[in-house]
């Protein structure tokens, strides 16, 4: 099959993807991965074929200010907030936050991609076009060039639920002289390229979630599960993690989007350090080269590195302190490590919620967060032999759905019953 992958410059995101992208290719199907020029060497880099299409924009934030973008950093946008409560689902909040995000951040990350990405899979006819949940061109592209057509998350599903609470209220009260948000502008691109809206080009044919039900919410939809499995682009393995730690290590990151995306951290790693040295454990630090100025005196227990790969740091610790981020939950889950999540951003609280309900860690939102709060939820951790038991539980969970390669049959077969040509 020829299997077209659409994605917006978002370096975080695409990394997500990649996995499953391979496991397709090496079972035989021709994968390019189309984007704006901005993301060709990272694509490239990762050993798939890129197609730059449209033009650079600079994300999701362009043509928004620094202060509008980062207070979208605290929790879900709207209208996506409400994807777990029905009842907060009013036509009030739903009509005018659903109409705004389609305005104003939906049609401005799409715009520069759709015109380059359907020309080119009219031309190329592929198979199945694969699209993050928010690259709507990539149904666009799909629809235009009569291929079946799949969302791929990279965390919880927050569309789908969400989708689902407006579709109920608007079979229970249609609201008289109100147009549907989504129908009204991806319909438009249907008048364009000639077809009519349909209510997979919100949600695509089917949806590819790499998370295990525990760790997510589902909307009424055909999902593919399957295990994430953590790629986070070229990494080496320091000669320090080849050895055995001398007491319990416990490692520290709060994600590379704190700094790639926005203004630093939401909590005092300061402060959290010198908490953590009053435990006879031994810390691993990842901090950016640009952060780690603030940090004043390393205590003498931490080791403070920019970046070191987690799948290869993780089952060699006792507990993790992350930022509640579904890649490095999820790689961190695919061993027996209890979790500290210090979340804040997106799905974050969400993830660190679940993950605290089924006892495999704690949670504590980074207002909260201070040195002894964090000192104290560690102790916890390394103590209390329940916590070590229930992250074998999540793990064994993970474990249990097909890997990428032994999801592509399932794929191939939706495939073939969504393609209409």
């Amino acid at each position: 099959m020829r299997i077209l992958v659409a994605v917006n410059p978002e370096r975080a995101v695409f990394l997500y993807l990649v996995p499953m992208l391979w496991a397709l290719r090496t079972a035989g199907h021709d994968v390019r991965v189309a984007s704006t020029p901005s993301l060709s060497d990272t694509i490239t880099q990762a050993g798939l074929t890129a197609v730059p299409v449209g033009r650079d924009r600079g994300g999701r934030a362009a043509g928004r200010g620094d202060a509008d973008h980062e207070a979208d950093r605290a929790g879900i946008p709207a209208p996506y907030d409400v994807f777990t409560d029905f009842d907060r689902a009013s036509w009030d909040y739903l009509l005018p936050s659903m109409t705004e995000a389609v305005r104003g951040w939906h049609w401005l990350t799409n715009a520069p991609l759709v015109a380059g990405l359907t020309e080119y899979a009219r031309r190329w006819e592929p198979d199945l076009v694969i699209w993050d949940p928010f690259t709507f061109a990539g149904a666009v592209a799909a629809k235009a060039s009569g291929a079946a057509h799949a969302r791929m998350l990279f965390g919880v599903d927050v569309v789908g639920p969400t989708r689902d609470h407006f579709l109920r209220r608007w079979t229970e009260q249609p609201p008289a002289g109100r147009a549907d948000p989504f129908a009204e502008w991806l319909g438009g691109y249907g008048r364009k390229y000639g077809f009519e809206f349909s209510e997979d080009m919100v949600t695509g044919n089917f949806t590819i979630d790499q998370f295990p039900r525990s760790l997510g919410v589902e909307a009424n939809l055909d999902y593919v599960r399957t295990q994430y499995i953590p790629y986070g682009g070229a990494a080496v393995v320091p000669g320090w993690l080849r050895e055995p730690p001398r007491r319990p290590r416990v490692a520290l990151t709060m994600g590379l989007s704190a700094t790639e995306s926005f203004n630093g951290y939401t909590v005092g790693l300061a402060d959290l350090l010198a908490a953590l040295s009053e435990l006879d454990v031994e810390v691993v630090a990842t901090v950016a080269e640009s952060e780690q100025d603030k940090l004043g005196t390393i205590p003498d227990n931490t080791r403070v590195v920019s970046y070191v790969p987690w799948h290869a740091l993780a089952p060699t610790c006792s507990v993790v302190i992350h930022h509640g981020g579904a890649a490095t939950l999820a790689t961190t889950a695919r061993h027996p490590v209890p979790q500290l999540a210090l979340h804040y951003h997106y799905d974050q609280p969400f993830l660190a919620g679940r993950l605290a309900e089924q006892g495999a860690g704690l949670e504590i939102h980074t207002s909260k967060a201070t040195g002894d709060t964090v000192r104290d939820a560690v102790t916890r951790l390394l103590s209390e032999p329940r916590f070590t038991e229930r992250a074998v539980a999540l793990r064994d969970e993970m474990f249990a759905l097909p890997s990428p390669n032994e999801a592509v049959g399932l794929v191939e077969e939706l495939t073939v019953k969504h393609r209409v040509r």
